[in-house]
């Protein structure tokens, strides 16, 4: 049976179709490369825990459930509570399920058996969670490999498994970790193909949201328009973070749209928009950055900005391949950036002098962009031998790795003009001579510009996954078009430029 006719995760209508072959080509990967590790013994078994469902605080009001992520690239089960084995030497795994009570019928539906999961995630056997220990009993495994490892991008440790009679087994935490963290960087073709489709929906949801914007609109209003699109047109009951629709002043606030500042400005005449939005389906991510003017016309401050960013967007997708590190892109752009500001007079001098004082993390504190993939901020960004660099922005880098082919990143320069940052570079005067602050006046309260496209390291360059229009005529003609129809957009551009 081909991976086409087996069993598949898919929702309907124009949605995508994906099937378990991927999980179990993932599986393979990871038993591959845990049998070329000498420190992992014959006969030694992986175990993961899937991820748990909880309630509101004290209550009872259940949270939409989402797969733990490292359990949903081996295994990619929906439901929560569950625990994967994986035979190394063989590759033959084991899904254990929740045994449900009767009540469950009642109240949440239909009690499956064991043989309904096996075939419906093509795993190699199925058993309850309350029988793990005797099941791996049976298997004499010497040794087992269970999860803990920190996050580098976000600090924390992910969940190491834990069941009832485990203290039996002998057990290793700290191998299986690196391997796994690698394998998920690089994609398969199957994974690339999810990407692909969750860039168009939540492409096309972009595309919505730019032409419904108005003056007078709330930000959640149109927040909302790309929630329904990525739903009903997508399947996607998730998105890949919580979205930030920042217009005006908003627009220069990184992670604008918490609960502190939920999306809820109205668009001014004038406001430059910045929403950063990205669907999930299957709970592999999108990262998607638009920025346009609120009135659907850029004005003549706006355009400079815009340009300046889409210039180093382009420069660097022009310079993405093989064997470029990471930081050097972060570089390119600060460059451009700093070149441009320069040109529009916000900044004067020798731009190499400029880039010795860290002027380009005045105007762009944040990294240039991060691994994607079942996590909006995807692991392996910093693998043991790869170290941050702890310099203003560079630091703020989620991976200072060389690129590789089947790597899956953001690219997202941006320009802002934050108060506080701009206060602390004018009162310092290695940075203020550099500062042509009557112009600068100009652009406080502006807000910014960031740009973010989803692309894929490919052999001799990169994959655009992102299409949305790019350029200031594509995004007024587009905004201008109630129709949505447009210019043709930068993705056929820069299929042919790549």
């Amino acid at each position: 049976m081909s991976a086409a006719e087996g069993p598949s995760y898919w929702l309907g209508n124009q949605t995508l179709k994906v099937a378990a072959a991927l999980f179990a080509l993932n599986r393979k990967r990871l038993c591959d490369r845990l049998r070329n590790n000498r420190d992992v013994p014959k006969g030694s078994f992986v175990v993961l825990q899937g991820g748990e469902e909880t309630n509101r605080y004290c209550t009872d009001t259940g949270t939409l459930f989402r797969q733990e992520s490292f359990f949903h690239w081996t295994f990619g089960v929906t439901e929560p509570g569950c625990y994967g084995a994986i035979e190394v030497d063989t590759g033959k795994s084991i899904l254990f399920v929740l045994k449900l009570p009767e009540s469950y019928a009642v109240w949440m539906g239909k009690i499956h058996q064991p043989e309904h999961y096996k075939k419906k995630y093509a795993v190699d056997d199925v058993r309850y969670t309350t029988d793990i220990a005797v099941v791996l009993s049976a298997k004499t495994p010497s040794l087992l490999l269970t999860l803990r490892g920190v996050n580098t991008d976000s600090g924390s440790v992910c969940k190491e498994a834990s069941f009832e009679g485990i203290s039996q087994f002998t057990v290793n935490n700290a191998l299986l970790h690196p391997e796994i963290v690698e394998c998920r960087v690089f994609k398969t073709d199957m994974e690339l193909e999810v990407l692909r489709y969750t860039n168009r929906v939540s492409s096309e949801a972009h595309k919505e949201v730019m032409k419904a914007a108005r003056v007078g609109m709330k930000e959640y209003e149109l927040e909302s328009v790309f929630l329904h699109y990525c739903y009903a047109r997508g399947g996607m009951r998730h998105t890949s973070y919580t979205c930030i629709c920042g217009s005006g002043d908003n627009s220069s606030i990184l992670h604008y749209g918490h609960a502190g500042a939920p999306n809820d400005k109205t668009l001014v005449d004038g406001d430059m928009c910045l929403f950063d939005m990205g669907g999930e389906y299957y709970c592999y991510s999108s990262d998607i950055t638009c920025s346009f003017p609120a009135n659907g016309k850029f004005n003549p401050n706006q355009k400079a900005i815009y340009e300046a960013v889409l210039k180093s967007s382009r420069a660097v997708m022009n310079a993405v391949k093989p064997g470029v590190a990471w930081p050097d892109m972060h570089r390119l752009a600060d460059r451009v950036h700093l070149e441009e500001l320069t040109e529009i007079g916000i900044l004067k001098g020798n731009v190499d002098d400029m880039i010795k004082a860290h002027m380009g993390a005045v105007f762009m504190p944040h990294g240039l962009g991060h691994f994607l993939g079942i996590d909006v901020h995807d692991v392996g960004g910093y693998p043991e031998g790869v170290d941050r660099i702890d310099l203003p922005g560079l630091k703020s880098l989620r991976t200072a790795r060389t690129l590789q082919e089947r790597m899956v990143l953001t690219i997202e320069p941006g320009i802002y003009f934050i108060d506080h940052i701009l206060d602390q570079a004018l009162a310092n005067p290695a940075q203020s001579c550099y500062i042509n602050n009557e112009a600068l006046q100009r652009f406080r309260g502006f807000g910014g510009v960031r740009i973010e496209d989803d692309i894929a390291v490919t052999a001799n360059g990169m994959e655009l996954l992102t299409c949305v229009p790019r350029t200031v005529e594509e995004i007024e003609a587009f905004m201008a078009d109630s129709d949505g129809k447009g210019k043709s957009l930068s993705k056929v551009v820069l299929s042919q430029q790549l």
